[in-house]
């Protein structure tokens, strides 16, 4: 690699992630690549910069740009394509978790779904059945709140996570209220 030694183990370190995220070596690596560089880089400037073949580099842009996570920039004059990220680190979150769901979640709920609609020829498929059937419960109540975080402004978002525990306190906190509302109606009913 020709890379400074801060930017190489980035980089490095990104390609093993990449490989544990279930994408290729060289697509982590060129993702990260192009995060840090302060400038869009095309193909040839990629594949100097990272010592790999030029139709790695290719096939690793058509993913990136499959996963929608690169821009394509073209400079004034000159014909090539040129490649970068998005500025903001939360525009990256947000899409990297859609394309997520697209690719894992969505046709995991199609398979339960079907699976579930259809008649147990026994006990064991029945207890699987009834298995399936909690998981699909979860995953639905995971996407559903998915798609309401989603639409969250970026500070509200931000917020959000740095709650942290402190949500755990509310929530005790509104099952307390809840529950003096409901001893104070008991008396009422008898």
């Amino acid at each position: 690699m020709n890379l400074p030694p801060l930017v190489q183990s980035f980089v490095l370190h990104f390609g093993e992630m990449g490989s544990r995220w279930g994408i290729n070596r060289t697509v982590g690596q060129i993702y990260a690549l192009l995060y840090v560089s302060p400038e869009p880089l095309n193909a040839d400037q990629i594949v100097d910069s990272l010592g790999i073949s030029r139709s790695n580099v290719s096939m690793s842009l058509r993913e990136l740009q499959a996963w929608n996570l690169v821009l394509l920039k073209h400079l004034p004059d000159d014909r090539r394509d040129f490649f970068t990220t998005p500025d903001d680190v939360w525009q990256i979150l947000r899409t990297l978790a859609e394309e997520r769901k697209k690719r894992e979640v969505d046709p995991t709920l199609s398979v339960l779904r079907e699976i579930l609609m259809q008649q147990p020829a026994s006990d064991a498929e029945r207890h699987a059945q009834e298995r399936m059937g909690e998981m699909h419960g979860l995953i639905e109540q995971l996407t559903t709140w998915y798609d309401d975080v989603k639409k969250l402004e970026t500070d509200r978002l931000a917020t959000l996570l740095t709650l942290g525990a402190k949500v755990t306190r509310l929530l005790e906190a509104k099952d307390k209220i809840v529950s003096l509302g409901r001893s104070k109606r008991s008396p009422d009913k008898a």
